[in-house]
């Protein structure tokens, strides 16, 4: 059977765009049978050198400096967004009016006015479009998702969610493009509590209303004078302004009824990539860990009392989410999956002429959240994240 080609153009080849391209490279050779495959064609970036050993590294056929360019050229047809947070819009708005189908990262904007108008012109360009919330499509987030929505764990009470890293415990650490806020919107409120919001509105419901504080511990690192694909680089010796926070804490009540709590820090030093939530029912609760990943804590309330507890299921069997595709039960998938799982959920959706969920809209909820924490840690007061769509 052929399979139905989309060209795709990336645009960003550093973390993400590695992320993104090895999505790419594997989604058609373990989901064989997708009648659907990605034809990896241009990748974009400003520094032509650096784009073009990036191409040749990552397997793709073509470069270009010029996303306008890009998007103008009539075979491309999906665009991907993995450059930093404060090129989305503008991206994002000229692929969505030019009708592509666009992929973007997390958050969608820097600010909630970013988001909608990216939202706004997807609706204009009538543009099919996904975002890239990728912890959804690990297989362990999947069978929460089912014990939750089978109502397993019964009527939700909590949700308590934690995303702790440290790579910027040294105040030595240079000012990445992630400790400024023109670049990158804010610190690990919108780098980090972007996901576990998402997690909690996928998982819980829409959230009613946050209350939050923001804190920057250190306020002046040294610039940087070379990037790498691995969030830092090296130091100068001048120094610059860190002007996005680096803890990000906040409380919310859910639609349901249900409570959170949220924290997001790169300071919880001894944490690399610590994100974990706890929900709790009326009948069970579930934990997960993505350090941990293959991994679901489970516990049921209707279990015969001598073996009662927590169970530890290991989310590797043919029967789990995706792992059909990959290995024997016990042969543990990584990271890098989570990103080839949502491609191959995309390409489907795309292919049906059907927005992935999540799509724009899901990621404009999410800046609405985002957005009523910045507001609230300013004010001292409650904020309800829909007044502000």
């Amino acid at each position: 059977m052929s399979k139905r080609q989309l060209r795709i153009g990336l645009i960003g080849y550093q973390f993400m765009g590695k992320a993104h391209s090895n999505a790419y490279r594997q989604v058609a050779r373990f989901f064989d049978e997708s009648p659907v495959e990605p034809v990896m064609q241009v990748l974009c970036g400003r520094n032509e050198a650096k784009v073009t050993n990036a191409a040749r590294k990552f397997g793709w056929a073509e470069v270009e400096t010029d996303f306008r360019k890009l998007i103008a050229r009539p075979d491309i047809e999906v665009i991907d967004i993995a450059a930093p947070g404060n090129m989305h819009e503008e991206i994002g708005v000229a692929a969505a009016l030019a009708g592509k189908m666009v992929l973007c990262e997390k958050p969608l904007g820097n600010t909630l006015g970013q988001a909608k108008r990216m939202y706004n012109a997807s609706i204009e360009g009538k543009a099919i479009t996904a975002i890239c919330h990728n912890y959804r499509f690990a297989p362990a987030i999947q069978l929460a998702k089912k014990l939750i929505s089978e109502g397993q764990l019964g009527e939700i009470y909590h949700f308590r969610g934690v995303y702790l890293q440290d790579w910027i415990v040294d105040p030595k650490f240079p000012l990445v493009w992630r400790l400024q806020k023109d670049i990158a919107g804010s610190g690990s409120h919108g780098d980090l509590n972007a996901h576990v919001i998402d997690m909690a509105r996928y998982l819980v419901g829409e959230i009613a209303e946050v209350t939050g504080l923001l804190k920057t511990f250190i306020k002046e690192r040294p610039l940087l004078a070379e990037v790498n694909d691995r969030l830092g680089g090296a130091a100068s010796d001048e120094m610059g302004e860190v002007d996005v926070d680096d803890v990000s804490m906040f409380m919310a009540r859910f639609e349901n009824g249900a409570v959170g709590t949220f924290e997001a820090t790169r300071f919880a030093t001894g944490h690399k990539n610590y994100n974990r939530f706890e929900i709790n029912g009326s009948k069970g609760s579930v934990i997960f860990n993505l350090e941990r990943m293959n991994e679901l804590e489970v516990y049921i309330n209707s279990d015969a009392p001598e073996i009662k507890g927590f169970r530890n299921v290991q989310v590797t069997d043919g029967c789990h989410p995706y792992t059909a595709n990959w290995w024997p039960a016990g042969h543990i998938i990584g990271y890098e999956h989570t990103f080839i799982h949502l491609v191959y959920e995309m390409l489907q959706a795309f292919n049906r002429g059907e927005s992935l969920n999540p799509d724009w809209l899901e990621g404009l909820k999410n800046q609405a959240v985002l957005e009523a924490v910045v507001i609230s840690a300013d004010s001292g007061r409650w904020v309800s994240p829909s007044s502000l769509l």
